[in-house]
């Protein structure tokens, strides 16, 4: 009775902090690459991302030196392409709205993990969805600051993809079809929204 209680009240505390998280986000002005509210990377039912697990690609300075500032959809490849032990697929972390541990849906990764993706799986019509809403703009920010060449390709990609080239505009079939699961994200590079 003790543990079924204790794990009945450490699931009551996750699910208030993924709340007050929701709330926390629309309130605080972050933008994403889009320009708009930072989203969430994480949805209800899979794994808390960001680097508080707070389900958001937040910029948190200095503590997080690997700037865990992009949101793509996460696939096994990720993690072999950039070199990493494959946890893309293999580990599961405490859930998004609901208690127990889930498997890893959308994630926030690395800038530095990113560019090294980009590079290595071929060019950016190569890679895994971006999840452009949840993507946050420390990303743009540190990625125009940079002098690597890497990081000048993954900032490209990151506008072609999210339809921020100059003069480009998302079209109105990626914005309603290509919405991630109705929570109006855009998610671009599915072969679906390329149409």
């Amino acid at each position: 009775c003790l543990f079924s209680s204790y794990n009945f009240l450490l699931a009551m505390r996750v699910f208030v902090a993924a709340a007050l998280s929701f709330e926390a986000v629309a309130a605080s002005g972050v933008t994403s690459i889009t320009g708009k509210t930072l989203q969430h990377c994480s949805q209800p039912g899979t794994a808390m991302t960001g680097f508080t697990r707070d389900g958001r690609c937040a910029d948190v300075g200095p503590a997080d030196v690997g700037a865990h500032h992009v949101c793509i959809q996460m696939k096994e490849d990720f993690c072999t392409v950039t070199g990493q032990p494959n946890w893309c697929t293999t580990r599961s972390f405490p859930c998004m709205g609901q208690a127990g541990n889930c498997k890893i849906g959308n994630w926030c990764v690395c800038q530095w993990a990113f560019s090294r993706y980009l590079e290595r799986a071929g060019g950016c019509d190569s890679i895994v969805d971006i999840v452009c809403d949840a993507t946050n703009q420390a990303t743009f920010d540190a990625y125009e600051r940079s002098d690597r060449p890497a990081d000048k390709v993954a900032l490209q990609c990151l506008k072609k993809r999210c339809g921020l080239l100059e003069g480009a505009e998302l079209p109105a079939s990626r914005n309603s079809s290509c919405a991630g699961k109705g929570d109006g994200k855009v998610i671009v590079g599915d072969e679906s929204c390329n149409a």
